[in-house]
């Protein structure tokens, strides 16, 4: 597979993730859900201002040769950084896509390097490039100003979620473990495909986004339930799946709930699953 295929499989895994719907607690191209300042519109531009970025992954991930994998996470990370700041410049401030930057670009650059490696797992590629990345972006948060903690960083220090961090210095269990494989056994449209696929994330995971709009880790529970009723009642292939969903989609909105962990979780899915022609 070329660098060029890659990069693609990255955009339109931005692409199709954004086109889902109904989704609860996100942005399609129908509502905005919980994100009045978010339009489908403007993840389509924040997606295409990424492509430079990916580019830069996949070229970094190809052309990589030292044994220590940590040396080009640090190189991605600093092209990261300014991958953030094109984002924030397409959408006048707007966070669509922040978390892709950071998970999606870690995939771009195991996938490309992969091409050299091809007897290595992409997961054992992804877990060598972020060995001890939670310990150290969390170190010394105790004594850190509260006022100055991030979202994941109280998150950590609250009730010991390690969040996107976590899951990828495992090498993304939950993506490989749960996702990939309800995508595979997934039927039916493009769209029905992802909202099944979503949903078994939603049930696998903890949403940080989520735990951060309830102020509450318990709403992780009651998001579990949730994803199980859906898929009780059938998931996408039943009228009852789907009334269902978009009326979990209004308990959302009322809630001011995000499920934008799950999302990004998805737009990995997505790209994995094109990167194995699991979605044609």
């Amino acid at each position: 597979m070329t660098q060029q295929q890659i990069v693609n499989h990255a955009l339109r895994a931005l692409l199709y993730e954004v086109t889902v719907t109904p989704k609860p607690g996100l942005v399609d191209p129908v509502s905005a859900g919980p994100h009045p300042d978010m339009n489908a519109f403007m993840f389509i531009d924040s997606a295409l201002s990424l492509e430079p970025y990916f580019k830069a992954c996949a070229s970094a991930g190809a052309t990589y040769t030292d044994a220590d994998l940590t040396g080009l996470f640090q190189q991605i990370r600093n092209v990261g950084i300014e991958a953030e700041q094109t984002m924030f410049t397409a959408t006048h401030g707007v966070n669509t896509h922040k978390g892709a930057v950071f998970s999606l670009g870690v995939l771009v650059t195991a996938a490309a390097y992969q091409q050299q490696q091809p007897a290595k797992s992409l997961a054992s590629i992804v877990q060598a490039m972020l060995t001890g990345l939670t310990a150290n972006d969390f170190s010394g948060l105790a004594d850190k100003d509260p006022s100055a903690l991030t979202a994941g960083e109280r998150q950590y220090l609250t009730y010991g979620i390690k969040g996107i961090r976590g899951e990828a210095e495992a090498g993304y269990p939950t993506v490989m473990q749960v996702a990939l494989p309800a995508l595979k056994r997934s039927q039916g449209t493009i769209n029905q495909r992802l909202l099944d696929t979503l949903m078994a994330i939603v049930q696998a995971t903890v949403d940080t986004n989520l735990v951060k709009r309830a102020n509450d880790s318990h709403v992780v529970d009651w998001a579990h339930a949730q994803a199980a009723k859906y898929f009780e009642l059938g998931g996408s292939q039943t009228s009852a799946g789907m009334a269902f969903l978009r009326d979990l989609n209004q308990e959302f909105l009322a809630h001011n709930y995000s499920l934008g962990g799950s999302a990004d979780l998805l737009i990995l899915t997505i790209f994995l699953g094109l990167e194995a022609g699991i979605l044609a």
